[in-house]
């Protein structure tokens, strides 16, 4: 063999990779699709000041100005009102079943108070389970009500809409009173882990036997597809736990993250969760040719869940279609279920709405699992 440096053969390998990146359409999909999805997800559907939140207003005053200033909220673009009501304790409910960010609450006597010049309060309502959702929305919401009083105010009235807002605006933070970021963020990097490390599992349980050698007799033994996909995933459910187990620990006892629900149902929740996972990955791993193309599947997967499952952003900020994609993502609804049990308290009814698509989507993905490892035995 020559020693001596040659750029033919430096162009014959670089020749040789090329030609393989061109067979592989997965890898060639990736070199595309990851910088697209990318500059699509942070371009289009990241937002750092979401609009149009939910919102239930509870109004118990007939009055003018507590008319205004519904109305202005209504019109505005930071505000999606959902429901109104006359019930405090109903605008409770909703924040805690999670349909709602915002209850603002318009008490009894406003548009009387105010005439006779006594401030009322204004009273907003906050799900700070994501400190980054409503900062932007909690801080409009006076100049939004002064705007609307401001025409209102004529006549002997109107020296008032020159001053100070004609009442004060209240704001409760709940389920996380002083807004620590760590209470968002820790149970939501729980949801994130478990994505990551449970579907590396698994999409290379096939691949590596196939890479291996070992394929054939996985294929020989007398065992159905079912009994093959659950003897790959049961052991790492058990993995799944140890990791939880560990992440819930360090949330409690180094960043002090409150933990005042049901563990029992949150750890029913989580082994739905982690089983979701793994079918995902063995999915890949069923569809995949070798180890690199079911790494490559795991990047498109774990954007996306990062990115559109509210993790990392708001959810409710983003646009209607990547709301849809989210809604889609197991890791959506168990962020829900995690921060709902952990910071809220929240018991079954209150979980049921996320739990039932995470079940939905395990035997879903599981389904299509085994029709791929049909199609490979055939």
């Amino acid at each position: 063999m020559s020693n001596t440096f040659s750029l033919a053969r430096v162009y014959a390998i670089l020749l040789k990779e090329f030609l393989q990146m061109r067979r592989d359409r997965i890898t060639l999909a990736m070199i595309v699709g990851v910088p697209l999805m990318q500059l699509f997800l942070f371009g289009f559907a990241i937002n750092y000041n979401p609009r149009a939140l939910p919102t239930v207003i509870s109004v118990d005053d007939p009055g003018v100005f507590a008319r205004s200033v519904t109305v202005a909220l209504e019109n505005s673009s930071y505000f999606n009102i959902v429901k109104q009501t006359h019930s405090p304790q109903e605008a409770r409910r909703l924040l805690q079943e999670g349909k709602v960010l915002f209850a603002v609450e318009i008490p009894e006597n406003f548009t009387r108070d105010i005439v006779r010049g006594d401030p009322p309060d204004l009273l907003i309502e906050v799900d700070a389970t994501d400190t980054a959702a409503g900062s932007y929305a909690v801080g409009a919401l006076t100049g939004i009500a002064s705007t609307a009083l401001r025409d209102d105010l004529t006549g002997p009235l109107k020296a008032r809409a020159q001053t100070a807002p004609p009442f004060n605006t209240i704001t409760h933070l709940l389920y996380n009173p002083e807004s620590v970021t760590q209470y968002s963020i820790v149970p939501g990097l729980l949801a994130v882990i478990l994505t990551m490390t449970m579907v590396l599992m698994t999409c290379l349980a096939l691949t590596r036997e196939r890479e291996r050698g070992t394929y054939e007799n996985l294929l020989a033994m007398p065992a159905t597809p079912v009994e093959i996909m659950l003897g790959k995933i049961a052991p790492n459910v058990v993995v799944g736990a140890i990791q939880s187990a560990i992440i819930l620990l360090v949330a409690k006892f180094v960043f002090g993250v409150p933990m005042i629900g049901s563990l029992t149902l949150l750890s029913g929740a989580l082994a739905i969760y982690i089983t979701a996972n793994l079918a995902v990955g063995y999915t890949f791993s069923t569809v995949a040719e070798n180890q690199l193309q079911s790494m490559q599947m795991m990047v498109f997967f774990l954007l996306p869940t990062i990115l559109l499952s509210g993790f990392a952003f708001p959810f409710d900020g983003m646009p209607g279609w990547a709301q849809w994609i989210g809604e889609v993502l197991p890791a959506t609804h168990f962020l829900r279920i995690v921060r709902g049990i952990l910071l809220k308290d929240n018991g079954f009814p209150e979980i049921w709405p996320d739990l039932w698509p995470l079940i939905l989507f395990m035997f879903v993905v599981m389904g299509i699992a085994l029709a791929r490892f049909r199609r490979t035995l055939d």
